[in-house]
């Protein structure tokens, strides 16, 4: 008993409370301090004050004692009050939380968290039997750590939250629950239902519009194929081709000429299209009325979160690109990123040359404007990039203009034509140059003309393309989505052979009667060879009419037959490559050139490639070679594969029949099942 009277006394008040409780203790000493001071004036003044300080104190002195005790219960019942208030609150808060041990063990939780786990998981001691993504794994290191992440539990979506609280002392007040020393914290969890929010944010977004652009690609050539009476019926079928796909998702054609039709649609019909590979491509294909040529269209779309005008430039821009690639496809341009679908087939060749013309004299137009011009084609520079660099050299020269060709190193195949020129005492000395030479004399004013490529990373000198301001691009690849952007002039046929044959095409409308010399008429016409693996891929009328030009400039056939072989080293080399083929799902052909200790493995790597087309039954080959710390993969087919579409899955591109694609590693194993890889996924998915 003398015990609890004890503890009881040791009970005090404290902070403001205690203050307040001793204002009339000092008022009790400012009074008699008053009280002395008067009596000194007056003796019954003071006697007089004297009284009633005294009855002052006294009736403090009772009310503070016995007040105090009243004032500690109410204050300990409002405690406990406060206390049974403040758990009832939090147990019934609309908000899901919980309290977890450091091994994910529940603790407690409210009636909400345990409505969502309901009573099948209402009485489980780990959090992650429920929810397998909050387990200790992801718990908060520090105090003032914040994790964050999407909680799917039985068909609803929630955002966790999870600190880390800290219970300090909590083993010396908690008798009932000791925490592991060094651990006295808790894991408080905090759910909040997401799905609705994100189903706003979904119809939101599926309710977006898409604008799209969809071109006749051969509208001239199909309309020309068949007689005049059938021309609208023709054009009416296209139509209603057309029209009843876009209306099938619910979307909107208006024909703004007659070969193009500009189509809005919503984002959540735009995925049906994106899951049929855009059946359309292969179904406007079927339209026969007696056209000796297919129907084939090119579609663009684009999409922009922040704007519809947007929505419609990325549409132009998805649009030419897709015309750019050869037509027969759908480009869609979202942000930054760009998709491709369908460009399966070869784009027939056009005969007209207006373009050419066009471009020719655009050309001439630039040369005759600058006093310094460089050329440069793609890195490890092949017989074509350097015909068509000589073939820009040789119109600069007709137009009074000298041009430089960038060459940073001569591959073992090219040497023998660049030897011819570096000999030949009729061309300067400083007609090739390094980057590092040209950087040295361009600027702003300087004319670039890039050749055989359009990827900036792809060319010879990429910090040239940053500081002149007049970039002229002639490419026959197809382009891609890091294609030179800034260019003035850009000439890019795909179903163009060559470089070289375009480039023969231009010179003949830069001046008339034009006239090259016999080493460089004999450069351009091997290029053409090379790319066409002597005239047998990728020709069409306008190949067979710039090798006659060539011919009749002086192009001689023997002279490049020599400088086009190859020493005994690189036969084997290519010999050696081409045992060590796979036949994988057999009809690719995968073969290795690892230490082949020949100075170009590429080139060799390129025609192991070309003659791995021989063996029947082989639609696609492709040879990996190993060459200054990368990987190059040279990919080749006749017809029925377009190896394009599989090297851009790699980072490369080329041509449908002719691509590549390389790996910043030696790593030949993981090259090799990169390429299967790529296989397998296009053969599920029917891309192949």
């Amino acid at each position: 008993m003398k015990d609890n009277q004890k503890d009881n006394q040791k009970v005090q008040l404290k902070g403001q409370l205690k203050m307040y409780m001793q204002w009339p203790g000092f008022m009790a000493v400012l009074l008699v301090a008053m009280d002395i001071w008067v009596y000194r004036i007056d003796r019954r003044a003071g006697l007089l004050m004297f009284l009633f300080v005294a009855i002052y104190i006294f009736m403090a002195s009772i009310l503070y004692f016995y007040g105090k005790s009243l004032i500690m219960k109410d204050l300990i019942e409002f405690a406990v009050q406060y206390g049974m208030v403040q758990n009832t609150l939090l147990r019934e808060l609309a908000v899901p939380y919980a309290m977890l041990l450091d091994d994910g063990r529940m603790v407690w939780k409210n009636e909400q968290f345990e409505k969502i786990l309901g009573k099948r998981h209402s009485r489980e001691l780990y959090l992650s039997k429920c929810m397998p993504e909050l387990n200790r794994s992801i718990f908060p290191r520090e105090e003032n750590d914040v994790v964050e992440m999407d909680v799917y539990y039985e068909d609803r979506e929630y955002k966790a939250e999870l600190r880390k609280v800290s219970v300090a002392g909590f083993n010396e007040t908690e008798k009932l629950l000791e925490l592991p020393e060094k651990k006295e914290h808790f894991i408080a969890v905090h759910l909040q239902d997401m799905t609705e929010l994100n189903r706003y944010i979904k119809e939101n977004e599926e309710q977006r519009l898409v604008a799209g652009l969809i071109y006749i690609d051969n509208y001239d050539e199909v309309i020309g194929s068949v007689e005049e009476v059938r021309q609208s019926l023709l054009v009416a079928l296209v139509d209603r081709k057309i029209n009843q796909y876009i209306g099938r998702v619910d979307g909107i054609v208006k024909k703004t000429e007659t070969d193009k039709y500009f189509i809005v649609l919503k984002k959540q019909y735009f995925k049906e299209l994106e899951e049929d590979k855009f059946s359309l491509l292969e179904d406007v294909k079927t339209v026969n009325i007696g056209n000796s040529i297919p129907v084939t269209l090119s579609i663009g779309l684009g999409l922009s979160r922040e704007a519809y005008a947007q929505s419609n430039n990325y549409a132009r821009v998805a649009i030419d690109l897709a015309l750019a690639r050869g037509g027969d496809q759908a480009v869609i341009k979202e942000g930054s990123g760009i998709t491709y679908y369908g460009g399966k087939r070869e784009q027939a060749s056009r005969n007209t040359r207006v373009k050419a013309r066009v471009k020719a004299e655009a050309l001439r137009e630039f040369i005759t404007m600058k006093d310094r011009i460089f050329v440069m084609g793609h890195k490890l520079m092949d017989v074509d990039s350097f015909g068509a660099a000589i073939g820009v050299c040789r119109a600069a020269t007709v137009l009074g203009k000298r041009a430089q060709v960038i060459l940073n190193e001569v591959s073992a195949s090219l040497r023998p034509i660049y030897n011819k020129y570096v000999e030949d005492s009729n061309y300067p000395e400083d007609m090739f140059l390094t980057s590092e030479e040209v950087l040295a004399l361009a600027d702003e004013n300087s004319l670039v003309i890039v050749v055989d490529t359009s990827r900036p990373k792809m060319t010879e000198c990429e910090e040239l393309l940053h500081i002149a301001k007049t970039i002229v691009v002639l490419d026959h690849h197809r382009q891609s989505s890091d294609n030179i952007d800034n260019a003035v002039l850009s000439y890019i046929e795909p179903y163009a052979s060559s470089a070289c044959e375009m480039i023969s095409e231009v010179l003949q409308y830069i001046v008339d009667d034009v006239r090259i010399p016999r080493l460089e008429a004999s450069s351009m016409y091997a290029g053409i060879m090379i790319d066409t693996n002597n005239f047998v891929n990728r020709t069409g009328v306008r190949t067979f009419e710039a090798a006659a030009f060539l011919r009749r400039s002086g192009a001689d056939i023997t002279l490049i037959r020599k400088m086009l072989r190859d020493d005994l080293e690189s036969y084997q080399a290519k010999a050696e490559i081409i045992r060590s083929a796979e036949v994988y799902h057999e009809k690719f052909a995968i073969a290795r050139g690892e230490h082949l200790n020949v100075e170009s493995p590429t080139i060799i790597g390129a025609q192991a490639a070309n003659e791995l087309l021989d063996i029947s039954a082989i639609k696609a080959s492709f040879v990996l070679t190993e060459y200054n710390g990368r990987i190059y993969v040279s990919a080749r087919s006749i017809d029925e594969v377009n190896v394009q579409i599989i090297m851009e899955r790699l980072g490369g591109g080329g041509h449908m029949n002719a691509s590549g694609a390389q790996f910043d590693h030696t790593d030949m194993e993981k090259a090799v099942e990169s390429v299967k890889q790529v296989l397998d996924d296009m053969i599920r998915k029917g891309d192949i």
